[in-house]
């Protein structure tokens, strides 16, 4: 009677019910497989044949009959003959191989790297890459193990933190400059996919896409970066030296008092401005020295040099004694 009660299993079969499931274990229960029994594995999954806590068999995607001749290795552990036709009791577990896509990676906080260009930096990346389940029996044995169900983000955690280690490493042995890597992101993805396959081929994984969308440095250094872009773009400072005078001028002209006097004084005061950076920047050749005397006598007394103000109408250049501008006319202080 108690033969009679027992509940036998004659089909096998799965179907994801949603997204997310790596592994999962078929419910048997207190019940067995009949001998005979259909076994269904789909494409994109794999199962797997545990036996008194032993792996007995792997199956590919097929529709099996479960016999002595399908499952050889589980009649080898039982110790059956080869005309068996009592029912047996396994584990049987499903594994999608399908790709798991949009799988999201990034570094929480900036990880440091030498580049050849600047020195120590601080960078930070993020991006997706895509895996799937390549050795269901590893996966078995290292990750999912005899859980019900073992998900995706049962794993995102320990996948995320391996790439992390694996890039700095890439970065490190790369060479580099950082802003080759940005101009080149599909190449150092590739890079880094090469160095990162077998950490995932030792959890059974194969990594199938790995893409970087942004690598970027810390605000406080992106500032910098950008400052040393804008000088690279100004070229010759002269010239920007003259332009930002150019610009100052009106600047200048509209801080002061108001009215044509302001206007003459803030001209004046750019004009004078922009003498002194440009000196500054481009310093006057030296004039020829003046001829001594011809004879041994006393050298002639040299002139005394005119001092020379703006005036504060039109800004013009004139004497510093003079009361009124020649040119326009106008009152001087």
């Amino acid at each position: 009677m108690s033969f009679l009660s027992k509940q036998f299993i004659d089909v096998i079969q799965w179907t994801e019910p949603e997204d997310g499931i790596l592994a999962y274990r078929y419910p048997m229960e207190d019940m067995e497989i009949q001998s005979g029994g259909k076994l269904t594995v789909r494409d994109s999954q794999m199962a797997v044949f545990v036996n008194e806590g032993r792996i007995a068999d792997v199956f590919a995607p097929g529709l099996y009959t479960l016999t002595t001749q399908t499952l050889p290795i589980l009649t080898y552990l039982m110790n059956w003959d080869k005309a068996f036709k009592s029912p047996f009791k396994s584990d049987v577990y499903y594994f999608s191989t399908r790709l798991q896509t949009n799988q999201r990676w990034g570094t929480a906080t900036p990880i440091t790297i030498r580049d050849k260009e600047f020195g120590a930096i601080r960078m930070r990346g993020y991006g997706i890459y895509a895996y799937k389940i390549a050795d269901p029996k590893v996966f078995y044995q290292k990750v999912s193990g005899t859980r019900d169900a073992y998900y995706v983000g049962d794993l995102e955690g320990q996948l995320r933190n391996t790439i992390v280690a694996r890039m700095t490493d890439a970065f490190a042995q790369s060479s580099v400059p950082f802003l080759d890597m940005a101009a080149n992101q599909q190449a150092l993805g590739q890079k880094i996919t090469d160095a990162m396959k077998p950490s995932f081929a030792e959890l059974g994984l194969s990594l199938e896409n790995f893409v970087v969308e942004n690598i970027s440095l810390p605000d406080e250094l992106q500032k910098v970066l950008d400052q040393r872009i804008s000088m690279n773009m100004i070229g010759d400072m002269g010239k920007f030296t003259q332009y930002e005078v150019a610009q100052s001028i009106p600047i200048a002209a509209a801080n002061e008092s108001g009215g044509v006097a302001g206007i003459g004084v803030g001209l004046g005061a750019g004009l004078t401005m922009a003498q002194t950076m440009m000196n500054a920047v481009h310093p006057p050749a030296a004039g020829p020295a003046p001829a001594g005397p011809v004879t041994g006598g006393p050298a002639a007394p040299a002139a005394p040099a005119t001092e020379t103000k703006f005036c504060i109408n039109c800004g013009k250049s004139i004497p510093k004694a003079a009361k009124f501008c020649p040119e326009c006319g106008g009152a001087q202080q």
